[in-house]
């Protein structure tokens, strides 16, 4: 298994919208860069990702799992865009922010920190368990 993080702008999708859609979860389209894009190629049903909520509040909020591999993203007829599904897992003890992520030396490495602007990208084992700590949960395997 690997792990993930997916960002989102909670004013345009939510945690609590990625909840609603139950174990269906929903298509994570929209994105529009290559590097993103790329990982989600990388993706394998039963990875798992932190939700990030990005702009406002700026803080891992979430656990989804990705539950369908990549697929064209039928918010475009471009075929350059593709995409996976995810569905909420479960909600963090707490939201960590993007302040203590950045605090905490044992994170100083993750991709979050040095280029916060991607909007999907990879998480190490070490760093998922770490985030977990942070928020008071059990890293669940």
């Amino acid at each position: 298994m690997r792990y993930w993080l997916f960002k989102s702008e909670p004013n345009v999708w939510s945690w609590d919208q990625q909840v609603a859609k139950g174990e269906a979860g929903e298509e994570w389209d929209g994105i529009r860069n290559y590097q993103a894009r790329n990982f989600m190629r990388e993706m394998k049903i039963g990875d798992r990702g932190f939700f990030y909520h990005s702009n406002i509040g700026k803080e891992a909020v979430g656990v989804v799992e990705v539950c369908a591999t990549i697929h064209p993203d039928s918010s475009t007829e471009d075929p350059r865009w593709e995409c996976v599904d995810i569905r909420a897992l479960y909600k963090l003890g707490r939201a960590v922010s993007l302040d203590e992520i950045k605090a905490e030396p044992r994170l100083a490495q993750m991709v979050l920190v040095n280029n916060s602007r991607l909007s999907v990208q990879p998480v190490t084992e070490d760093e998922w368990r770490v985030i977990h700590e942070l928020a008071g949960s059990l890293a669940e395997a």
